[in-house]
């Protein structure tokens, strides 16, 4: 080709991709930085396309686009081929498809808004991710207090990252985990889902967790911000904390993850932080987290959380102002369970009621989120790739490393191989997985994982008396009709009135199934019936399943009558509490009893059910016993015992539920080795029978792998080494409690109970022994500005290989103000042979001892401090003083 052709060749062809380029809208062009691509989408939005990129739900696989022909934030795509779409069915964690499947709807989602929308933005497809994906065919590792158990930030980063994979390789891109609130009181229901009780261990198990999402492109969503759970442990309750408590306590985790971690995202707490809902809070969402800490990502509310000001807290007069409210203080994501919630939202921006700029300000930071994560350029995944994946290494390395050894008298564990052994308790088959997991239980069983160590012809099992109290059971729909037209039709007659005395009109009238109800935030029809003032009356015909004497009656608020032909059986209307009433009464087989119920509230937040025996094939005393006979058949009894826990089920009670310690102390009077296996998210009270058992190990909810991890523990194939990253109790009355508590004016005793826990913070028992030796410090005397390394010899001094957690707690010996009595400061996992030794060293840098003054600014005090190193808070094995000289 002669040198004009080919100079006339280049030409057109840097001419055509000159006029492409003019072509392409600069937010479509990744050449152009992500602050002007951003500005330029900005600009080009309408108000109502705004809107929806601000609006996020859940959605089902099948969802119907269309309705989103202005774009949306993103999808939770929570359950696979239902064509149901309720709030239930979206929020339910038990279903979901298969990776395959997941990665499909995603695809044919993002295609529809990115080709049949006008400005083609892509969604974030987001999901729930606390110890692995929620989703059919993803690993299941221990809950998140299981994974803090471990002491290991490095098992941590390892667990994100294959859960990060599981989630990426789906097509989704953001989760909304983990939770950082720090669990300062263990009658939380949701301690299961936290990194335990101390500031500095939920940190750094925080940033394990998250950097490793974030550097895999999976948008993580620390929450809840700030300080979800209140007076008495209670999920959500108001909280009015001190600024140095939050700067102390629970803000750190929060900032660490933010300025550390990169976290994208955030999501705020249903609850109110002094005197203003969390989500409608400008001093935390814009002072403290954007303009303070510098926080450049997207805040999303709770599920329903935007609308809590209008409906739970009193603070807004209704949606459109709640929502005012919200986007102006600083929320930038309105996250609902319903498309058609959208209603209540919209119109304060079709009013243009909301300051444009933060309107402008949610939007862009939301845009840019989707622009870093690269779905305008790669919006989607490959299909043909995916397949479910199975990896039984981690689990059971994350499982074994966050067993909690509590007691081993005589050394019974581990136990030999070659005896018969009782398991007992419905925990032991039941596999559970906890809070926020996906479909299905566990894939080894604890029963399962001891029957594979040691032989099945080795192993009895009895199902003992479970954890429920089930003695009494609300009144199944199936024994409840009413006559319409002359037949007999399932569900009683309800009439509701907008009284306290069944007066006028009902203002609604309906069938209801049976009577179960728990109207604690809600009014029983919305709307309609009053919230904090009605009354209720039921009237149908109660078919008997069996010819004997029940124990018939009612749970729930006073201000309730039953009658049984029209004979008043019960007549409790004095308002006062919850309490269960029964009466006997013998109903024969088959016969039908005509039934009416009365029921009055009038402050709101109301319990109500009618309640009977009826159903039970065999009584726990049956099951209790033989319990007690197959112990008793065999050379050693384990128990597996189990709580009941979870989101707003906090527990006044820290007990073992039912009759599970009843059943304990039985099979211990046998004289047969009692072993106690703790399944659970939360501390247990174990007082009342700690000293009649023999063993005793918290497996937590151990995950997928979680029944063998416990027969590698219970049979030696293990040593525990698992630390409780939050105390357990002596009883409830010391609670809250935390171990790095300040200095209290007198003591922390009480008349009649000690004012230490039954085991504390750090605490965990090994097959092995270790030594501490030769405390030692690089420099005992240096500036505020300077390090000092301390460093000592561990030794591992038993007969076995095992890990030691050490742990590093300094106390300010003399401060301006008062502070901790110790606080942890750094730990490390410590793999020892048998006789082995290992020189250990903790560097202690100016942060470490740096302290809020009376004015609230962050300084290192001159003067001397305590520091400890042990195997627990309480557990201090050596101690030195440094010294910090002023240098003035």
């Amino acid at each position: 080709m002669h040198r004009k052709s080919l100079l006339l060749l280049a030409m057109t062809i840097i001419f055509g991709f000159a006029l492409r380029a003019q072509d392409t809208l600069p937010y479509k062009n990744p050449q152009q930085s992500i602050d002007v691509r951003v500005a330029d989408l900005l600009s080009r939005m309408t108000l109502e396309e705004k809107f929806w990129q601000l609006y996020m739900i859940p959605a089902d696989q099948n969802v119907d686009l269309k309705k989103y022909p202005n774009g949306i934030f993103g999808f939770q795509f929570a359950t696979a081929g239902r064509d149901n779409n309720s709030a239930e069915q979206m929020l339910n964690y038990s279903g979901g498809g298969t990776a395959y499947e997941t990665a499909k709807a995603i695809n044919a989602a993002q295609r529809y808004f990115i080709e049949d929308t006008r400005l083609g933005i892509p969604i974030i497809a987001f999901d729930e991710a606390l110890h692995g994906l929620v989703r059919k065919g993803a690993t299941a590792f221990p809950q998140s207090i299981a994974l803090a158990a471990t002491f290991d930030t490095a098992l941590m980063a390892d667990v994100a990252e294959q859960i990060a994979f599981e989630v990426k390789e789906r097509g989704i891109r953001m989760i909304l985990s983990p939770v950082l609130n720090v669990a300062v009181d263990g009658r939380w229901g949701r301690v299961e889902e936290t990194y335990g009780e101390d500031p500095f261990l939920v940190t750094q198990m925080a940033l394990a967790y998250i950097t490793a999402f974030e550097k895999m492109g999976v948008i993580t969503t620390p929450k809840h911000f700030i300080a979800n759970s209140g007076d008495g442990g209670r999920d959500s309750y108001p909280v009015q904390f001190s600024e140095r408590m939050m700067e102390e306590v629970f803000y750190p985790p929060f900032k660490a993850v933010i300025q550390k971690g990169k976290a994208t995202s955030l999501m705020t707490a249903y609850n109110s932080f002094n005197g203003k809902p969390c989500s409608q809070s400008h001093y935390l969402l814009t002072e403290k987290l954007k303009n303070e800490w510098g926080f450049r990502g997207f805040v999303i509310s709770d599920a329903g959380a935007t609308g809590g000001a209008n409906v739970l807290h009193f603070t807004a007069k209704d949606y459109t102002d709640a929502t005012k409210q919200s986007l102006e203080a600083g929320l930038d994501v309105i996250f609902q369970t319903s498309f058609d919630h959208y209603l209540l939202f919209y119109d304060a921006f079709e009013k243009n009621l909301i300051d444009i700029k933060a309107i402008d300000s949610a939007v862009a930071r939301v845009l840019r989120a989707k622009f870093e994560l690269g779905l305008f350029e790669h919006p989607y995944v490959d299909e043909r790739i995916l397949r479910d994946v199975s990896v039984p290494d981690l689990p059971l390395k994350a499982a074994r490393e966050s067993v909690v050894l509590l007691k081993n008298d005589h050394d019974i564990l581990p136990l030999k191989k070659n005896i018969s052994v009782a398991v007992i308790g419905t925990d032991a088959i039941e596999g559970r997985l906890g809070g926020y997991s996906r479909e299905g239980k566990a894939e080894v069983t604890i029963l399962e994982g001891i029957q594979n160590l040691i032989g099945k012809d080795n192993v009895k099992y009895a199902e003992g008396c479970g954890a429920y109290d089930d003695s009494l059971v609300a009144v199944a729909p199936h024994f409840l009709f009413h006559s319409d037209a002359g037949k007999q039709v399932p569900g009683l007659k309800a009439e509701y009135f907008n009284n306290i005395s069944l007066g006028g009109k009902p203002v609604l009238s309906r069938i209801d199934n049976n009577i179960d109800f728990a109207w604690t935030l809600f009014s029983p029809e919305h709307g309609v019936v009053n919230y904090d003032f009605y009354s209720v009356r039921w009237e149908g015909v109660l078919k008997s399943p069996g010819n004997r004497m029940y124990n018939f009656g009612v749970r729930g608020d006073d201000g309730y009558r039953l009658f049984i032909n029209d004979s008043l059986i019960i007549d409790n209307r004095q308002k006062q509490t919850v309490r269960t009433t029964t009466v006997p009464c013998r109903f024969e087989d088959g016969k039908n009893y005509a039934l009416r119920m009365e029921f009055s509230e009038s402050v709101g937040s109301a319990h109500i059910s009618l309640m009977w025996d009826a159903g039970l094939n065999t009584s726990e005393e049956e099951e209790i016993d033989f319990a007690v006979q197959t112990a008793q058949s065999c050379d050693v009894a384990i128990v597996v015992a189990g709580i009941e826990e979870g989101e707003f089920r906090d527990r006044a009670s820290l007990r073992l539920p039912g009759r599970q310690e009843e059943m304990i102390q039985k099979i211990a009077s046998t004289g047969k080795p009692v072993i106690v296996v703790l399944v659970g998210g939360g501390p247990v009270v174990v007082t009342d029978f700690i000293n009649n058992i023999d063993g005793l190990i918290d497996v937590w909810y151990p995950g997928d792998q979680g029944g063998t991890a416990v027969a590698d523990v219970l049979f030696g194939d293990y040593n525990p080494a698992g630390r409780l990253p939050i105390s357990f109790p002596v009883d409830e009355a010391q609670l809250p409690y935390v171990y790095y508590h300040k200095p209290t004016g007198r003591g922390d005793d009480y008349l009649d109970l000690t004012g230490k826990p039954m085991f504390p913070f750090g605490f965990g028992l090994s097959y092995t022994t270790f030594e501490y030796s030769d405390l030692k410090f690089s420099k005992e005397n240096f500036s505020s500005s300077e390090n000092t390394i301390v460093s000592f010899k561990l030794k591992n001094s038993g007969k076995s290989d095992g890990d030691e957690v050490v742990q590093l707690y300094i106390r300010d010996e003399l401060a301006s103000v008062a502070r901790p009595m110790m606080e942890l400061k750094g730990f490390q996992r410590v793999q020892l042979k048998a006789g082995e030794s290992k020189n250990i060293a903790f560097e202690i840098s100016p942060e470490m001892l740096s302290m809020l003054n009376e004015h609230m600014q962050r300084v290192v005090e001159p003067g001397t401090f305590r520091i400890m190193i042990g195997a627990s808070a309480n557990d201090i094995r050596l101690r030195g003083i440094i010294t910090v000289e002023d240098k003035r």
